[in-house]
């Protein structure tokens, strides 16, 4: 590997990293094809068997879309254990007696699914799901009622000034801890570019949380997003009045950059190191015990070397 490459490398390790109770980690770099993999008893694990939905692999992980009802249980099982289980988030008596995150949205999306195909099999003979990501294209969207962002954020106007363009949202994205590293992560959104370049989509969005609901406690970073990463006037979408929570609580010159970005969660530093913008004011979810902003990141935004990382057509892990 040359100087350069490897000094790309290390930026792009410190890129995205994992993220707690229900941000999906973001990426790393992995520069070379995974040797084959020796379970305990000396001999190799066998290679995922892979399906017309699998749209990358690496090492003994497989990253692919969800295709029957079982599959999609299976995501919103690990939902439940990452945001419930695991993190702040509060359930009511249907989701506690379920022991799954689900919602009227998970019947018109499709589901990323990352599988470890080394793990221990569940009860069921299934390899499990460690992480997830939920994806709802426009045209679905405008069939169903519109986007989940909708419910915190006025993005019709936004939608509305660039109809040549198709918006793909992401959502619901999560992690097992013990997989919080750059080989799930890469491998998430090497599927999420897959499916990118699949369908078309122009413009990614959806919503981004910090932990936490009392905005004064996160005025630091509220405050460098609104002055340092504020979508442009093209591509502005604010909170919906009700719901509204102002993010421009300190002064410009009071805002330490350096200290600002160490308190931003790694999703949300993730997408703005690709080249992401964030909409005008937060929103307060009470039920997940987050403070959610706007993502809005346009496919042609992107820096060209992730894109050039993964490939133009998405065949760094191609299956």
């Amino acid at each position: 590997m040359h100087t350069d490459q490897f000094a790309r490398s290390k930026k792009f390790i410190k890129l995205l990293r994992p993220d707690v109770a229900g941000a999906a980690a973001q990426t790393a770099i992995t520069w070379f094809k995974p040797a084959l993999k020796i379970g305990d008893h000396g001999k190799p694990i066998a290679q995922p068997t892979l399906t017309p939905a699998t749209l990358g692999r690496l090492g003994a992980l497989e990253v692919r879309l969800a295709q029957k009802k079982q599959d999609i249980k299976r995501a919103q099982k690990l939902r439940y254990r990452v945001f419930y289980k695991d993190g702040t988030a509060i359930a009511d008596a249907a989701t506690m007696l379920a022991r799954r995150d689900k919602d009227a949205f998970d019947k018109i999306c499709d589901h990323l699914l990352v599988i470890d195909h080394a793990a221990k099999p569940s009860l069921s003979g299934k390899q499990p799901v460690v992480g997830t990501y939920r994806l709802l294209r426009q045209e679905i969207a405008d069939r169903h009622g519109g986007f989940y962002t909708q419910n915190e954020f006025d993005i019709a106007g936004m939608i509305a000034r660039h109809p040549q363009l198709r918006f793909l949202e992401l959502g619901r994205s999560c992690v097992l801890p013990p997989y919080r590293n750059k080989r799930t992560v890469e491998l998430l959104w090497h599927g999420i570019w897959s499916y990118v370049r699949q369908h078309g989509v122009d413009v990614m969005i959806g919503c981004a949380s910090f932990d936490g609901t009392d905005p004064e406690q996160l005025a630091l970073p509220l405050s460098f997003l609104h002055h340092y990463a504020a979508a442009p006037e093209a591509w502005r979408a604010k909170a919906h009045p009700s719901r509204y929570v102002e993010m421009n609580r300190m002064p410009k010159e009071a805002v330490n950059q350096k200290a600002a970005l160490r308190e931003l969660p790694p999703l949300i530093k993730g997408y703005l190191r690709l080249g992401a913008t964030i909409g005008e004011g937060a929103v307060i979810d009470h039920q997940f015990g987050t403070t959610d902003v706007l993502i809005i990141m346009p496919v042609s935004a992107i820096s060209s070397r992730y894109i050039e990382h993964f490939g133009v057509d998405a065949s760094r892990h191609a299956a």
